[in-house]
């Protein structure tokens, strides 16, 4: 790691856990400072979405406070000219943010204030995003002379088109949470101060299904959306037979014949 001062604060925990009675799980990003997403905060992030892919919850919600989500990347470490530096940064961004994105249960991003550049790619990475309604999502990269690096310009694409992602990336303006809503940026639109309440409400409904039926699917959509038509039938018949098993039998037994199945 770059012997930055952000490093050398390596033992200083901004990330953390909290795991519910109702199977959901929060991880907390709180670094002061906007939650300013620096190459420490970025392998704590990585750390604890490996932990819950490890040993999952039932479904989990990514918060970053009431007042913020994250204002994305540390300004201080892209205070460089120095390509390998800037290569490092943007491997720890994609590290986090695919690890986040591998966790084998519903993920939801639970936006107060701003998500922008990294902040919103982390935000893309999971399953699911609800925004306060003072929310304001935006990939503010090309404003430095840089452009997304942590995911954006795949995974924004894929979510709201290519034309809607390149306006954003091109422009580097943030939509308000109506806007974010009506592209498809966002799925629920809360009222302010009630954000983390509506995610976690809506995780713990997901964390009543089955989990190997929700893993099976999860892995189902995300690997199929690389394939071609013909290859991702192919995954999804390969999986649906698994879904068949522990899950089937509890459904038998607690509810009828192949109830919720």
């Amino acid at each position: 790691m770059p012997d930055t001062p952000t490093a050398r604060s390596a033992t200083t925990s901004f990330v953390s856990i909290d795991r519910r009675s109702d199977g959901v799980a929060v991880l907390r990003i709180d670094r002061p400072g906007r939650n300013a997403l620096s190459t420490v905060v970025l392998n704590q992030i990585r750390a604890a979405a490996d932990e819950l892919a490890a040993d999952p919850p039932g479904a989990v919600v990514v918060w970053g406070g009431d007042e913020v989500f994250s204002q994305g990347g540390d300004p201080t470490e892209f205070d460089t000219v120095d390509p390998a530096l800037a290569r490092y940064i943007g491997e720890r961004f994609h590290a986090a943010n695919s690890a986040v994105a591998a966790i084998p249960r519903p993920t939801i991003a639970a936006i107060c204030g701003v998500a922008t550049g990294g902040g919103l790619e982390l935000a893309l990475a999971c399953d699911f995003r609800v925004a306060a309604a003072n929310a304001r999502l935006g990939l503010h990269e090309i404003t430095l002379g840089l452009f997304p690096g942590g995911g954006g310009t795949q995974r924004l694409p894929r979510l709201v088109g290519p034309a809607r992602a390149k306006y954003m990336i091109f422009s580097g303006e943030p939509v308000s949470a109506g806007e974010a809503l009506r592209i498809g940026l966002v799925d629920q639109v809360v009222a302010d101060g009630t954000t983390l309440d509506a995610a976690a409400a809506w995780a713990a409904a997901l964390a009543a299904r089955r989990a190997t039926a929700l893993e099976l699917a999860k892995q189902a959509v995300d690997g199929g959306l690389d394939l071609p038509l013909a290859d991702g039938l192919r995954l999804e018949l390969d999986l649906f037979p698994r879904a068949f098993g522990a899950g089937a039998e509890s459904s038998r037994d607690n509810r009828g014949p192949m109830a919720g199945a």
